[in-house]
Formats: structure tokens, sequence, C-alpha cells
């Protein structure tokens, strides 16, 4: 029996309300998924399925509000193995901004891993105490950010949001910087 998140399942639910029919609707996906894995060599399948993944995620702009950039680290703690690192530029932003825009980043490159329980370590404290209700959101701009975060962690069965100090969380901070060097 394959588990799927509650959201999911939920929505699945209401599409399908017996549960012969949603597990049938279950075992029709997973197989057409299998069979074209196999048809393609292996191409497309995640690294790792389940379990706990690391998230180090860091955004930074050059003056605030100024060229900004953001980078994702995706670690599996059991192996210490990066599974992916991103890193892009974003525009003129502040600061915060590039904060959340890599987080949000982060969630769907983590998405595709489909982890259990998703821990998003960040240097960012503001943006982990808003994230927990510590801190009120006072400016209008951040909230859809906020709502798309909100939105994404439901895709995990768990997320937490854990700050860290700069110094470890330096392959972020580095994928950050190596973005905006390459702006001329």
């Amino acid at each position: 029996m394959v588990s799927l998140p509650a959201r999911l399942e939920e929505r699945l639910k209401k599409l399908l309300p017996k549960a012969r029919d949603r597990q049938q609707f279950v075992n029709d996906v997973v197989t057409r998924a299998i069979e074209e894995i196999e048809t393609k060599g292996g191409n497309g399948l995640p690294e790792a399925v389940g379990g706990t993944l690391h998230l180090f995620t860091d955004g930074g702009s050059r003056g605030n509000p100024g060229q900004a950039a953001i980078g994702c680290v995706l670690l599996d703690p059991l192996t210490g193995k990066i599974l992916k690192e991103h890193k892009e530029t974003i525009g003129i932003q502040t600061n915060n901004v590039a904060e959340y825009r890599a987080l949000i980043a982060g969630l769907a490159l983590a998405q595709k891993f489909h982890p259990n329980r998703l821990v998003c370590h960040l240097d960012s404290e503001l943006i982990v105490k808003q994230l927990s209700g510590a801190y009120r959101v006072k400016m209008p701009t951040l909230q859809p950010l906020i709502e798309e975060i909100r939105e994404l962690a439901t895709q995990f069965g768990e997320v937490s949001y854990a700050h860290i100090p700069r110094a470890e969380n330096k392959r972020a901070d580095r994928l950050v910087n190596e973005a905006l060097d390459g702006i001329r």
C-alpha cells in the first residue's frame, strides 16, 4: 500500500469516494510511472525516496534592495551526500524577499525526492520566527511568499524550520555569492 500525504489523500477522497477506486487509481498511476522509468533506463528516478532530508537555503542582496540571488542545498543526513544544489539570480530584491524565495525554490527542489520529513535550515532568524508564528509578518509584500511556502509544505509529511548560524550555512551562502558574482 502506498502512503500519500494527508492533503493528497483528502483530494483523492473527494474525487474517488470509494476506497477500492482510490486504490486502483494509485496502483494504475504507480504502474505507469514505473513502466515509464523502466523504458527510459531509469532516467528521472529520484536518488532518494522517503526518509528525512535536510534543506539549507540562503538568500541575499548586494544593497537592500539590490541585486539578489538564492542558493539551496539538499542533503541526505544519513550519508552526508549532497543530492542537489541550486543557485540563481532573482533581480532587484530585499534580503528578506531573497531569503523567502530561496526557501520556496528549496521546497520545490525537495519535492522531487519525496521525503517524509524535511528539516529546513536557514540563517535568517527573522524568517524562521515568522514561519513558526513567533513573529508577525508586517510587510504585506511578504505575505504571498509565506502563503506559497505554506502551500508547498503541505506536500511533505512533516516540515520544520531551524535557525542556524551563518557559519553552518556556508554551502548555500557560497551559491548565493557565486550567482551574484556572475552578474556583470
